[in-house]
C-alpha cells in the first residue's frame, strides 16, 4: 500500500471545513471509498452521501468552529492515528479535541475512520 498518511489526514481535515457543498462533496468521492463507514460516539454512517450529510451537519452546528490537525499523524499498513481539534481560527486553545483512526483501502482512499471525542464543552 502506498499513501502520504499526513496528507490524507489533512484532506480529511479540509473535507471537514469545506462549507462549499459541491466542492465538499467532490473532495469526499476523491478522497473516501464508496462505501465508506464513519463513527464516533455520536453518530454512524455509511456511504458517502450520509458522511457528506453528517459533515454538513456538524458545520451548522458549528458555523464559527474550524479543525485543525494537533500534531503528526501516526500511520502504519493501511491505518492512521490524529489529534484534532475544533474551535474558533484565533483560539489557541480548542474547546473540543479529538482522536481519529483512519483506515485506508488498497488504493489509499479513506475507508473506515473512527472518532474518539477527548475534550468536550460541558
Amino acid at each position: 500500500m502506498s499513501y502520504d498518511a499526513q496528507k490524507q489526514a489533512q484532506r480529511y481535515i479540509d473535507i471537514w471545513n469545506e462549507k462549499d457543498a459541491a466542492a465538499r462533496r467532490a473532495a469526499i468521492d476523491e478522497v473516501w471509498t464508496e462505501n465508506a463507514a464513519y463513527t464516533d460516539p455520536l453518530v454512524a454512517v455509511e456511504g458517502r452521501d450520509a458522511l457528506d450529510a453528517t459533515i454538513a451537519a456538524v458545520q451548522q452546528q458549528f458555523p464559527d468552529f474550524a479543525f485543525r490537525l494537533a500534531g503528526d499523524v501516526d500511520a502504519h499498513h493501511d491505518t492512521a492515528r490524529f489529534t484534532w481539534e475544533l474551535g474558533p481560527a484565533d483560539a489557541v486553545e480548542a474547546p473540543v479535541i479529538g482522536f481519529d483512526v483512519a483506515v485506508f483501502s488498497e488504493d489509499g482512499r479513506i475507508d473506515k475512520v473512527f472518532g474518539f471525542l477527548d475534550k468536550i464543552p460541558s
